[in-house]
């Protein structure tokens, strides 16, 4: 059962999340836990104030954009948007939404990873991509993706060569090689204007990270 008080977090929200939350996530993953879409859901709705959109459309496809897990090591990482698009549609149909908003919720769902490699076509969905994007860098990013190396058994760093200069990067072994890999790379795809000032400033932060780790080491 959700408590009032975790539903109430997603103001103006809460009775949507109410429903939703208990679909929201599987598995143990504390990368893509509930934490991570209450913090999806704040980045989305600073977006949402400044660029518009349907509100209802976008709660719905942030609370249920990670209702599948897949690891980030298995072969079927690049479908986990469209396999979590499937899973919300069925919920979404079982509420009784109709099937223009239940397909916008879709999408959004759907193109929002970095992994499937699809572009948004709606405004919804350019939000939720940014908004979950968003929590890929700073340091909350930066903390994630330490997190996520510890669960597959990488190391931090490659002692011999940490930043990579004389290797191919491979994030598979060290930690700190997904920030050139992948991270560094977000911030110049980001699809709204209100989520390309805010991802500027937290790609700094995360810079900042590596920098500090670097320094330290």
């Amino acid at each position: 059962m959700v408590t009032v008080s975790l539903a109430a977090a997603f103001s103006p929200y809460e009775e949507l999340a109410q429903t939703l939350i208990p679909h929201a996530t599987e598995g143990d993953d504390g990368s893509h836990d509930i934490a991570h879409i209450l913090r999806v859901f704040r980045n989305a709705l600073r977006i949402h104030e400044k660029e518009g959109g349907d509100g209802r459309v976008l709660a719905a496809a942030v609370l249920l954009h990670d209702c599948v897990a897949v690891e980030k090591n298995s072969p079927l990482r690049s479908q986990a948007s469209r396999l979590a698009a499937e899973k919300a549609a069925g919920i979404l149909a079982g509420l009784g939404w109709v099937e223009e908003d239940i397909a916008a919720v879709a999408h959004a769902i759907t193109t929002h990873s970095f992994s499937a490699n699809i572009a948004p076509e709606t405004l919804e969905a350019k939000i939720l991509q940014d908004a979950d994007r968003m929590d890929a860098i700073g340091m909350v990013g930066a903390a994630r993706c330490f997190y996520i190396a510890g669960r597959m058994g990488s190391g931090l760093y490659d002692p011999a060569d940490p930043l990579g200069k004389e290797r191919p990067l491979d994030d598979k072994a060290f930690a700190i090689d997904h920030f050139g890999i992948k991270l560094f790379k977000l911030a110049d795809g980001f699809q709204t204007a209100t989520g390309r000032v805010l991802a500027k400033e937290r790609h700094e932060r995360l810079k900042s990270v590596l920098d500090l780790f670097v320094d330290e080491i």
